[in-house]
């Protein structure tokens, strides 16, 4: 048996009433805890156009965690590529490694975490907001760390300064090219549940060796909410669902309270909608979590959980990772 690594992805979320500053301060907090807690990794994912998600910088958002920890890996989950001219991600992530070595992870996607209208914002062309480029600009960001492909262009930092890369995904498109390529790959299974087998299926057996990895290392990221009692994990969790319907809806809002999310009056079709977002959801009491995660663990043969949670009060968002740590994660293991 193996020991399962848990790390976390943050959204920054916006609470209904308090401001983006607030939101960052309580991912700050949650960084120091959860690095005292034992997490492997914290990373934070972009997200633009979305009032209830202040994470749109993840790389300046990395440096001030970096500042504020000492030990815990931070990284993106991810950087969104269509929307950054590679030569700007490499010298983004450059600066980071080289301020903080080994600590650093880019997590590259190839959906621009946004809408079409603001990733042309974003892009200023309609040039590269398709997936069809993704290949190519993944190969030049990697060729700026490298250097190996000689041009007049040098990443300064970068260059010499390669975090560890990356790639996510939510269909088989990445885990296809993370394999041929030999790099660790993160799949999204809070976003597309019924996709999380084949996606890493495809990814093992389209593995090639490489300079980074000898063998497959595959990340299944989980929207988990722990509290004492399956009851209390549903009503916390119960302000996502109605976050990602209203934002689903085009109407995004910050994230609202647990007594709004119970009053609102969903029709039928939002609530089988709702439902159907809670497929795969970590949900309940301690030890609900536990059979969840090794449920998860037996499907996937996951290297590795990274655990996301949204709730409306910082403090029950960091008392589910203390639960989780404390009273679950004890043992967690999965078959060689």
């Amino acid at each position: 048996m193996i020991d399962v690594p848990l790390s976390v992805l943050d959204l920054a979320p916006v609470a209904a009433g308090t401001s983006a500053g607030a939101a960052l301060a309580h991912t700050t907090e949650l960084a120091r805890r959860t690095e005292e807690l034992g997490y492997h990794r914290f990373w934070v994912a972009e997200h633009h156009n979305m009032p209830a998600i202040a994470s749109s910088a993840p790389a300046v958002l990395i440096a001030h965690l970096a500042a504020h920890t000492s030990t815990i890996r931070l990284g993106s989950g991810g950087v969104m590529l269509p929307n950054h001219a590679p030569l700007v991600v490499a010298e983004q992530f450059g600066t980071l490694e080289a301020l903080h070595p080994g600590r650093i992870d880019l997590g590259i996607g190839r959906a621009p975490g946004t809408d079409q209208v603001t990733a042309l914002a974003l892009r200023r062309t309609v040039e590269g907001l398709s997936a069809e480029g993704f290949p190519r600009e993944l190969a030049d960001l990697m060729n700026y760390f490298s250097g190996e492909r000689p041009g007049p262009i040098v990443a300064t930092p970068g260059r010499g300064e390669q975090p560890a890369v990356w790639l996510l995904g939510s269909s088989g498109f990445s885990a296809q090219l993370a394999g041929a390529l030999g790099l660790p790959f993160s799949f999204a299974h809070h976003f597309s549940a019924a996709n999380t087998e084949p996606a890493l299926a495809l990814y093992r057996r389209s593995f090639r060796p490489s300079q980074w990895l000898e063998r497959p290392y595959a990340m299944v990221a989980a929207n988990a909410v722990c509290a004492e009692t399956d009851e209390r994990a549903r009503w916390l969790a119960a302000p996502a669902a109605l976050s990602f319907l209203r934002l689903r809806s085009g109407r995004p809002e910050p994230l609202a309270t647990p007594e709004e999310a119970a009053a609102y009056p969903y029709t039928e079709m939002e609530r089988q909608f709702v439902a159907q977002r809670g497929e795969g959801q970590l949900m309940g009491s301690p030890e609900t979590v536990r059979r969840q995660l090794h449920g998860l663990l037996e499907r996937t043969r996951a290297d590795e959980l990274m655990l996301t949670t949204l709730v409306y009060d910082v403090a029950d968002r960091v008392r589910s990772f203390e639960l989780i740590a404390e009273r679950v994660a004890g043992g967690l293991r999965r078959a060689g």
